[in-house]
Order: C-alpha cells, then sequence, then structure tokens
C-alpha cells in the first residue's frame, strides 16, 4: 500500500509532479482542492467566501483525512493544509510525506505567470507578490519541514525536467524502502 502526500506552497509544482509521478507508478493522483471542489460543487474561493477561512480549513480538514484513507495514491494537499490543525502529524502517520522546496525566486516566476488565476494574488503587484511569496514561506516553513522528505522541485518547467524529477522523486522514495 502506496500513499505519498506532496505539500509545499502554491507554485512549487505538487500537481505538475504529482501527476507526473503518480503516472510513472501506477498510482491514482488527488488533488485535494480538486477534489474539495468536486465535493461541494463550488470553486475554493467559493467555499472560502461562504465559509471563511475556519470554515475552509475545517472542510479541508476532514476531506484529508477521507483520500488519507485511500490506498496507492498521490495526494497534492493545499498549499495551506499542513499549517492548520494536526494535518501535517497526520499524514505523516498516513503516508509519507514530501515537502517540495522551491526558492522564493522560482515561485515568483511561476506564479507571476499564473496569479490572475490565483484568486489570493490577483492585482498585486510584483514587489506585493514577492513580499507575499516571502511572509507566507516563513510562516509554513515550521511546518512543511516536519515532511518525512524534503525534495527540490525547482526544475519542472519542461518535460525533460519533469521526468528527471519524477525519476529523481522515486529513487529518493526507493532508497528508503517507501516504494513497493
Amino acid at each position: 500500500m502506496t500513499r505519498i502526500f506532496l505539500i509545499g506552497y502554491m507554485g512549487s509544482g505538487k500537481t505538475t509532479l504529482g501527476k507526473a509521478f503518480a503516472r510513472a507508478m501506477h498510482l491514482e493522483f488527488i488533488d485535494l482542492d480538486w477534489y474539495i471542489e468536486e465535493r461541494f460543487h463550488k470553486s475554493i474561493s467559493a467555499i472560502f467566501a461562504e465559509k471563511g477561512e475556519n470554515g475552509f480549513r475545517e472542510v479541508e480538514r476532514n476531506l484529508l483525512h477521507e483520500v488519507g484513507e485511500f490506498e496507492n495514491v498521490v495526494i497534492a494537499a493545499g498549499g495551506g493544509t499542513p499549517c492548520f490543525f494536526d494535518n501535517i502529524t497526520y499524514m505523516n502517520q498516513a503516508g509519507q510525506t514530501v515537502f517540495l522546496d522551491v526558492r522564493t525566486d522560482v515561485l515568483f516566476r511561476r506564479l507571476r505567470m499564473a496569479k490572475a488565476k490565483r484568486p489570493l494574488l490577483a492585482g498585486k503587484t510584483d514587489e506585493e507578490l514577492m513580499e507575499t511569496i516571502a511572509a507566507a514561506l516563513q510562516r509554513r516553513l515550521p511546518f512543511y519541514t516536519q515532511a518525512t522528505y524534503r525534495f527540490n522541485a525547482e526544475e519542472l518547467e519542461s518535460h525533460g525536467q519533469i521526468a528527471a524529477s519524477v525519476e529523481r522523486l522515486q529513487e529518493l522514495l526507493n532508497k528508503n524502502h517507501q516504494l513497493k
């Protein structure tokens, strides 16, 4: 039974690497945010607006515990998921956690291109975006670094880089006998 949780800041590559890794390992891939949206038939931002952050985080925790019972799965957690309740402890107990570590400047470059699609970032100047990323990483790092593994996910810009990252992640987990 394999259960791998990918954690990290938005733009770190949880969905990109997660999908490719799951496909290579013949595992199911679940993006927790998509799973929540599917269950509630609403966008994350709509759930946030309706229930507030505390209400959303409660929903997120409940559905994390639900998907955390699935077997042979790679789960991409939301960027904030590990930082609330006992979520990081739960993920560490339920499976293997991998922190996708990406430098602030790389996150900035990735998120700058996609900020219109991300409600928390839309409308920010470059300076505000950089400050937002740096401040959020500072707050979240104590949670992210509790992951079983720390993985450099800075090279996910091309199919070749993604394939090489999948191989590196397989080697990391195989070396530690976590993949069967």
